[in-house]
Order: C-alpha cells, then sequence, then structure tokens
C-alpha cells in the first residue's frame, strides 16, 4: 500500500503542471498574427526613372512601327538622356559587380542608341534598335531587377533580308512588328501582324 502513494502523488503532480502550463495556453486569447515585412528592392525614384527609359524604349519602336525615322530619333535621344539620369548610385548597396554591370550595361546601350541616331536608313536605323533590344533584354532588366509593370518580349522571323531574326520588347502580347511596320515598301502593313511572343519580363 505504501508504495501505491508515491504513484498518486506523481500523478496529481503531472496533472497539476498540465493544467497549470498546457491548459492556461489554450484559454489565452490568440494573438494576432505578424504580417509578413515587404522590403522594396529600389526606391520609388529608381523604379520611376526605370519606367521613364522603358517608356523612351517604347516610343522608338511605335515610331518604328509608323516607318517614322524622325520621331524615332527623337525618342532615341530621350532615350540617351534618360539613361544618363538613371540613379545607379543606389545599386552600389547590392555589390560592386552589379553596378559596374549596370553601367557597362548603360554604355553599350548609349553606344548603339548614337549609332542609330547618325544613320539615314531606317534599315540601318531597326538594325541598332535591334541592338538596344537584345542589350536590354535579359541583361539591362535582369542585372536591375526590374520591378515594373509586366512587358513582353517578341520576335519577327524576317526582320532583316526576309531571313534573320529580330526581336523587341512591348507593354503588350499583341503583335504589332516594328521591323515590318506599316509601310513597309515591299509587304506594306500585311506583315504588321508577322511575329511572336518570346518571353515576358514581369517584377520578381
Amino acid at each position: 500500500m505504501k508504495k501505491f502513494f508515491p504513484f498518486i502523488a506523481i500523478l496529481f503532480a503531472a496533472v497539476a503542471i498540465y493544467f497549470l502550463f498546457f491548459n492556461k495556453k489554450k484559454n489565452d486569447p490568440d494573438e494576432p498574427k505578424q504580417a509578413s515585412i515587404i522590403l522594396k528592392k529600389h526606391s520609388d525614384n529608381f523604379n520611376k526613372s526605370t519606367d521613364s527609359v522603358v517608356n523612351a524604349y517604347l516610343n522608338i519602336k511605335n515610331a518604328f512601327v509608323n516607318t517614322d525615322t524622325a520621331a524615332a530619333k527623337s525618342a532615341t535621344k530621350n532615350f540617351v538622356i534618360l539613361l544618363d539620369k538613371l540613379p545607379i548610385e543606389e545599386l552600389k548597396k547590392d555589390t560592386a559587380t552589379i553596378f559596374e554591370t549596370v553601367q557597362s550595361n548603360i554604355s553599350d546601350l548609349k553606344s548603339n542608341a548614337n549609332s542609330l541616331l547618325q544613320q539615314t536608313d531606317i534599315t540601318e536605323m531597326r538594325k541598332d534598335f535591334s541592338a538596344i533590344s537584345d542589350m536590354m533584354y535579359p541583361s539591362f532588366f535582369t542585372t536591375i531587377n526590374y520591378e515594373g509593370p509586366k512587358l513582353y518580349v517578341e520576335n519577327c522571323p524576317m526582320a532583316f533580308s526576309d531571313s534573320i531574326s529580330a526581336n523587341w520588347i512591348t507593354n503588350s502580347a499583341e503583335i504589332v512588328n516594328p521591323y515590318m511596320g506599316k509601310n513597309h515598301p515591299t509587304y506594306h502593313a500585311g506583315m504588321l501582324a508577322c511575329g511572336s511572343v518570346k518571353d515576358s519580363i514581369v517584377a520578381k
């Protein structure tokens, strides 16, 4: 009988501990869950500046759709100005490699944009536009970690000499081909919808 009492005492102690600690937690009101913290990787100023560069590029593209060389050059001049205004110093918060890569990328973009400004033939201008497009995607957008609206990468399989393909970037999945344009010397507007969506550019 004496052996039974220690067992009862241990059992009583275990029940007391359960109600004291574990059951108390169940009766406590639920604490509000902490909201996830979402940190922006870029400042509003950086993203607005990037959007301005993209819009200038889209204006170049639209000018080629309309076969308007004067408008293409005007938009290209603005594109160069806006590239210079990009606050890339902000990227130094990341790594020196990122900053240097973006700096080099911008230099290459400006070089091809300045080449476009020197051209008099629309085909040669479109070739420089093609080079700018290929530098924008994927290098520029990937390196700066683009956070703007969704964009599309589209491809024309017959941009030059009916056999050389070229890409462009746009804000719509609809194909409106800047290499064929509305006033192509051979096809007129008949090939304006020629091409396909190759990829998309979305903020991560």
